[in-house]
Formats: C-alpha cells, sequence, structure tokens
C-alpha cells in the first residue's frame, strides 16, 4: 500500500493511528511533533504525511507549508478536533491539503486517506470525492471533511 508519515504529539491517538493503517498494510512512520516530521522527510519516499494540527513547536499547519514548499506533490492530511483550528486551516489557501475533523471512524480515516492517494487527489487535479461525504476541492486546494461522531467504539 502506502507509505505514510504520522505526526501527533499524543502518544495514544499516535499508536492507535499508526497500528490501524499498518493493519490496513500502510508502512507507517510516526513521530510527535513537526520538527521529527520535517527530519523524517528528509528520508524519502512518502506517499501522504498525515498531521495533527495542534501539536507544540511546529504545528500541523507549519508543517504544511514546509511540507508544500519543500515537497510539492506531496499530500498533506490535517486531522483536528477544534473548529478554531479547522477554520483556521482554510486560510491555508495555498496549499493542497485537507482536514478531517475528530472525532472520526478508523473507517472514515482510512477512506479519506485513500482517496487522497489515488491519483485525482493529487496536488494540482481536482479531487473525486464520492457525493456527499466531502466537499469537492475547491480551486485553493482545501477540502474539510466534517465527520460526524458514530456509535462505533473505535471513534477518534
Amino acid at each position: 500500500m502506502a507509505r505514510i508519515l504520522l505526526a501527533e504529539d499524543d502518544p495514544s491517538v499516535r499508536e492507535f493511528v499508526q497500528r490501524a493503517l499498518a493493519l490496513k498494510g500502510h508502512a507507517v512512520t510516526s513521530v510527535g511533533d513537526g520538527e521529527a516530521a520535517l527530519a523524517a522527510l528528509t528520508e524519502g519516499g512518502f506517499d501522504l504525511v498525515l498531521s495533527d494540527v495542534v501539536m507544540p513547536g511546529m504545528d500541523g499547519m507549519d508543517l504544511s507549508r514546509t511540507v508544500v514548499d519543500r515537497h510539492p506533490g506531496l499530500p498533506v492530511l490535517l486531522m483536528t478536533g477544534y473548529s478554531a483550528e479547522r477554520d483556521r486551516a482554510h486560510d491555508l489557501d495555498t496549499l493542497v491539503v485537507q482536514v478531517i475533523t475528530k472525532p472520526f471512524t478508523l473507517q472514515e480515516l482510512c477512506e479519506c486517506i485513500d482517496e487522497m492517494l489515488t491519483a485525482d487527489s493529487r496536488p494540482g487535479m481536482e479531487a473525486q470525492f464520492v457525493p456527499g461525504s466531502a466537499p469537492a476541492r475547491p480551486k485553493s486546494g482545501i477540502a474539510v471533511r466534517g465527520l460526524q461522531k458514530r456509535s462505533s467504539s473505535r471513534s477518534m
């Protein structure tokens, strides 16, 4: 499957997401902050960056800007549980990223990742989303996937 770089400062969330993505067949490198993510990116070969928005030091927003600048074409998916941070992500109108809102189920996260890994979701191209699942990616490149909490016990 894909090689994913996961940046999440909460150890329990980081481990949970890493294990879930590994069970789906993805190779996951996980780090605890944006600076560590940048260091890991020097290895190259990643297909996607999955990052929390709120982290100490370099947050997910700054990480996204740096990824787009240094690694054009590398998709970025931001995770946040804070509506203010989700709204702040809309200010990144020059980036091609997606935002997934917590809480989300692992199935929803995996579906979003699968969508981003398709050729149609790569930067500079229109994303092809299932109707009703997320808005079409506007020209700015930002798409927010607002997910509702489900009764699943595996929600984030």
